[in-house]
């Protein structure tokens, strides 16, 4: 790929409509940059980057690409034969990795990056909206949406640039942050690691690209976190902060104290105690704001204040979401897909759950490749909920792996104890969701794929078999 730095006055995004896709192009329309792209469908994402200028066609065909594009903007998602692609390559049109062209927007600004198998997104935007809430005004790249379509990006005139970096497919090496985060190290994107050592010289490179003189916040409780930190530790010019419960964490989390959907965090930070509210529940979220309350001290932002403003982070889109409610029936929405993800939301909503209510799944595997990882330890995670429904694997850019279904997290599941229902029917969820909730129930709707969709289709549900009782008792 291209360096991007000279390359993005006019550039054409593939996929435009994508979570990392759709924040550049939106940063990149902000600065005055002609944007186009193309994505497979409709989208409010799409809605919003039209409304900032954006040129965006659906579908993706070789004349989509505008005769004056600078370069071709593409995530590893892309395939090799896309006509896009091929149009740019046969007109020498330079193409761009989208970590390529965050690296180039991040030029110039203190950058912090939030890397980890799990959690980048929360942390992320709990500190995008701490920084912004002290008057800071940071730019930042999201892998979500904080609040609406479009959120998931901003350019701020402030000096920070607050950035998700993905380890999924390597491009977390292309950045050269002064503050970087790592929350975890497992074994995940199967596809692309062939194991742990894999995974470990991978985050160890990425720690290698932190700018002389830079930190590392790292976790002091992740076993794999701790074993990075182990393999880095007296780096020359490398500040490590390591961040827990742990007795030897820098800075210490004394305490998660749930009320209801938020928690109350006590931490030690350079011997004082902090005590702050997340709007969020579970420790889980609460580890993720204490690392980073650590990331953006070392960025010289008083402890104090930066503890306050987090309580202004109320969530993102798809993170613990609440989809509504119906019939008593609380819906909320799960971006979870990797057992560890699955068994922290399931903890943190059965912490703050409050009555007699069941927590009940419906639950979308993600990728081929990583059912056939994980499908064991996705089973055992369903059955910390009291009841779920399993759909079909959602393939995203995988082909399918023969042997390889949702059969293999079910029996899983059943082997753990855990009640679960399969359902291979998206169009007939909804109605044996409906039927299994009853009031004071919390569903979530958890997956990386388009089980989103099934929050409001099950609210719906819900309502219409409430008002046919109550046109039945009207006419009794």
């Amino acid at each position: 790929m291209n360096d991007a730095a000279h390359d993005l006055h006019a550039p054409h995004f593939i996929g435009i409509g994508g979570a990392g896709m759709s924040g550049l192009a939106k940063i990149l329309a902000v600065r005055g940059a002609s944007v186009s792209g193309s994505d497979s469908k409709e989208s409010e994402t799409v809605l919003a980057l039209r409304a900032l200028g954006a040129t965006v066609h659906v579908g993706h065909a070789a004349e989509h690409v505008p005769d004056g594009a600078s370069s071709v903007v593409v995530s590893s998602a892309i395939r090799a034969d896309n006509p896009e692609l091929a149009a740019a390559r046969h007109r020498g049109i330079p193409v761009v990795h989208r970590s390529d062209a965050l690296a180039a927007l991040m030029g110039g600004r203190r950058a912090l990056a939030v890397a980890g198998t799990h959690g980048k997104t929360t942390t992320t935007s709990m500190l995008a909206v701490a920084l912004g809430e002290l008057g800071l005004d940071p730019s930042y790249a999201i892998g979500g949406d904080l609040d609406a379509p479009g959120s998931n990006a901003h350019h701020g005139v402030g000096e920070i640039f607050v950035a998700e970096a993905d380890e999924s497919d390597r491009s977390f090496h292309k950045y050269e942050p002064e503050v970087a985060i790592v929350l975890n190290v497992e074994l995940d994107h199967h596809a692309n690691y062939a194991s742990i050592e894999e995974i470990y010289e991978s985050f160890e490179t990425f720690v290698g690209r932190i700018a002389p003189g830079g930190t590392l916040v790292v976790s002091a409780d992740h076993e794999g976190a701790r074993e990075l930190t182990a393999r880095v530790a007296g780096r020359e010019g490398l500040t490590v902060v390591t961040v827990g419960a742990a007795e030897d964490a820098d800075v210490r989390v004394r305490s998660v104290v749930a009320h209801g959907m938020t928690s109350e965090v006590t931490v030690e930070l350079d011997g004082a105690e902090l005590v702050f509210t997340v709007s969020v529940p579970g420790r889980h979220y609460a580890h993720n704001a204490v690392a980073a309350l650590a990331a953006g001290v070392a960025l010289g932002v008083p402890a104090a204040d930066l503890a306050k403003a987090l309580g202004a982070y109320t969530g993102v889109r798809r993170r613990l979401q609440l989809k509504g409610e119906a019939g008593g029936v609380q819906v909320i929405d799960s971006y979870a897909h990797h057992p560890t993800e699955m068994t922290a939301d399931l903890e943190a909503i059965r912490e703050g759950l409050e009555g007699e209510g069941r927590v009940l799944v419906v639950f979308q595997p993600h990728l081929f490749s990583r059912t056939q990882q994980l499908a064991e330890e996705m089973g055992q995670a369903l059955a910390l909920a009291d009841a779920s429904v399993v759909l079909d694997i959602y393939p995203a850019r995988e082909d399918p792996i023969p042997g390889v279904t949702s059969e293999l997290i079910i029996d899983a599941a059943r082997r753990a104890g855990a009640d679960v229902t399969a359902e291979h029917s998206f169009a007939a969820a909804p109605a044996l969701l409906a039927g299994l909730a009853r009031p004071g129930d919390l569903l979530l709707t958890m997956g990386a794929g388009d089980v989103t969709n099934l929050g409001p289709a099950v609210l719906d549900e819900i309502k219409g078999s409430l008002q046919h009782l109550s046109n039945v008792a009207s006419n009794v």
